[in-house]
């Protein structure tokens, strides 16, 4: 359905809705714009889209504009957006639509086409219902990207995650690694103490980085976020070969 990507880049894709795949993917996108790289951002499809004198709007998309310092037009960053905060499959019944899969095509053509590196972020988590045939996880077998699952810290996250890693090991989807979201470094319990390493063990993986619990205001990542982003060669994770001149 849609065309493997042709330059690296990573897929963004979380345990479940809410976890922060955003602030990730936002600032994976910026640490590679601060390396010298042009990259792009994509969120193919977006749901809980507020109407504002345009049209509807993707603030995920907005925001992953301004940490890439894209100038490409919202149609173009999130071709599929619509307003009730539902699965896709589900918002598009109901708006009486049908998922526009050459729009998301054209989309990601478009910026493979005038960047050395994309971003993808996911909606939901991996299973969600994109329409009635497809789940997100056909898009990620489909676009062949190295994928970043974001996961929370606390109770329950070992079996979320290894089910998310599980699922895209199935469908040949390569897994660059876990990134656990806003994890309480100053005061963490026992069960985020040992979940990163119970995830490494029994997931056969890396945990990448622990991005620490801070507030996002604004298109603006925080610099404890960006931090901990740092510590991870992203271009590595995209690709072995793919190497930055500093």
């Amino acid at each position: 359905m849609l065309s493997p990507i042709t330059i690296p880049g990573l897929l963004i894709t979380g345990t479940d809705t809410g976890v922060g795949k955003t602030v990730v993917a936002g600032a994976i996108a910026q640490w590679f714009l601060r390396h010298g790289v042009r990259v792009a951002v994509c969120k193919p499809v977006a749901t809980g889209c507020p109407h504002r004198r345009e049209g509807l709007v993707s603030e995920d998309a907005e925001f992953l504009a301004s940490c890439a310092d894209a100038r490409d037009p919202l149609d173009i960053l999130c071709p599929q957006r619509f307003a009730e905060p539902l699965a896709p499959a589900v918002a598009a019944q109901r708006a009486g639509q049908a998922l526009d899969w050459q729009a998301i095509q054209r989309s990601l053509s478009h910026l493979c086409g005038q960047n050395q590196v994309l971003i993808v972020e996911g909606v939901g988590g991996i299973m969600v219902p994109m329409d009635q045939q497809h789940t997100f996880l056909h898009v990620a077998h489909w676009l062949r990207l190295p994928t970043v699952v974001v996961a929370r810290p606390g109770l329950g996250t070992i079996n979320h995650t290894l089910l998310t890693v599980g699922a895209l090991r199935a469908a040949n989807v390569p897994v660059a690694g876990v990134v656990i979201n806003r994890y309480p470094a100053e005061n963490a319990d026992i069960v985020e103490e040992t979940n990163p390493q119970a995830i490494e063990q029994w997931g056969a993986l890396s945990v990448l980085c622990l991005v620490p619990d801070q507030p996002v205001r604004g298109p603006a990542i925080p610099p404890e976020i960006a931090q901990a982003i740092d510590g991870v060669d992203w271009a590595r994770c995209c690709n072995p070969r793919f190497a930055i001149s500093e």
